[in-house]
């Protein structure tokens, strides 16, 4: 009798804990609700993040910049190849101002000025001033009686060249190169940029 008294009192005391986490699942559920109704809007929209937390702060767009690898805004307008010295690069645009390539560049030790200039001559290889046999030269401009363009060197290096030199190769890979010739045909115009 004492074992079936036992029974009923720890099904009784289950009971009533079962009763109370209830009722405390109730009340905490309210309180919540009443929270997020009274909070102000900023606080209300903060969404959880994938953990399960929600953010300190509601999240913000970031503003739009401009791509790092975009056309110089300096550049004018219209089918050109545009050279910038600083970057060390160079945009093939086309008429509807898009690059249709961009790549880096190994500059010359004798630089064009910023400007605007066009393509004046082209040779298919010859023998580069710093005595490397060079591709798809694209000249442009002079500077101090040296010739200045693009070119790549048929071994494919890019090498800084000889500082002391009076050269004026702008070297580049053989791909971009071939993209150069392909689309810097004489008359086309080369924006030089700081």
């Amino acid at each position: 009798m004492a074992g079936e008294r036992g029974d009923q009192v720890a099904r009784g005391s289950s009971g009533i804990v079962a009763g109370l986490t209830a009722a405390a699942i109730v009340a905490v559920s309210f309180l919540a609700y009443q929270a997020s109704a009274s909070a102000p809007e900023s606080v209300a929209e903060v969404k959880p993040t994938a953990s399960g937390s929600a953010s300190p702060m509601p999240s913000r767009k970031p503003k739009p910049t401009k791509a790092p690898l975009a056309v110089p805004e300096d550049s004018g307008t219209g089918m050109r190849v545009v050279y910038a010295l600083k970057d060390r690069r160079v945009w093939l645009v086309d008429t509807k101002e898009r690059a249709g390539r961009t790549f880096t560049v190994m500059p010359s030790p004798v630089s064009p000025l910023p400007g605007v200039y066009q393509v004046g001559s082209r040779t298919g290889s010859v023998m580069g001033s710093d005595g490397v046999m060079i591709e798809h030269v694209v000249r442009f401009t002079n500077v101090d009686d040296v010739a200045i363009g693009f070119s790549a060197a048929q071994d494919g290096t890019m090498a800084s060249p000889d500082p002391t030199a009076k050269t004026g190769g702008v070297r580049m890979k053989r791909s971009d190169g071939d993209a150069m010739w392909t689309f810097a045909t004489v008359g086309v115009k080369v924006v030089v940029v700081p």
